[in-house]
């Protein structure tokens, strides 16, 4: 049984639906064993605590620097002994010791289709905003491994959605996540838990 740790900032909607295909059984082998937020407001702790997951905060404003907050992520996440890591809207660097010791373990969504519209200053609106602004017609997600660059690990699944007519940064948020991120993101955690993927 594959032990998952999700990482994530805010509302938790890939959360769901990671939960939502555990549940249904579009994922197998795996189970969320911890839910992590730097943010104490982030209803995706209120959606780990609905579902029996521990859920813990860890923000980096009641450190007294980076490096505190960062030796004190990477020691509750050995705690949880993940076999895997998913960050799931965490909008927090990750540590290098922290991808060092979980190399080949962590695994991001991005709401584009890698490599446009990613890395630094990409992330959540922006990527649409950008997106929209560049008139592409066709956007997508991407689940990708985390190494130290910014969305620069190797890509597991991408999928692609339309860009429409009228669109706002908030519609296409909406219909990338609907599309794309809900599909995708659990379908590479299945994957990976029933050894499709390489974690090692």
């Amino acid at each position: 049984m594959l032990k998952v740790v999700v990482m994530v900032s805010g509302g938790g909607t890939n959360l769901q639906a990671i939960l939502d295909a555990i549940d249904s059984g579009k994922i197998t082998n795996a189970q969320v064993t911890a839910v992590i937020s730097n943010n104490p407001g982030a209803y995706a702790l209120e959606r780990a605590g609905q579902h029996g997951i521990e859920a813990v905060c860890i923000s980096p404003k009641t450190f007294s620097d980076r490096e505190a907050f960062n030796q004190a992520l990477l020691e509750k996440v050995k705690e949880y002994a993940p076999d895997l890591i998913v960050l799931a809207g965490f909008l927090v660097t990750i540590p290098p010791a922290m991808i060092q010791e979980y190399r080949g373990k962590i695994i991001n969504i991005h709401p584009s289709l890698i490599p446009s519209f990613c890395g630094v200053g990409y992330y959540g609106l922006k990527v649409h905003e950008a997106a929209l602004a560049r008139g592409v017609k066709i956007t997508g997600a991407t689940v990708h491994y985390v190494d130290e660059g910014v969305d620069s690990g190797p890509i597991i699944l991408q999928k692609a959605v339309e860009v429409k007519e009228g669109d706002t940064p908030e519609i296409l948020q909406r219909r990338v996540m609907e599309e794309a991120e809900w599909k995708i993101l659990p379908e590479a955690i299945n994957r990976i838990a029933n050894g499709e993927r390489s974690v090692s």
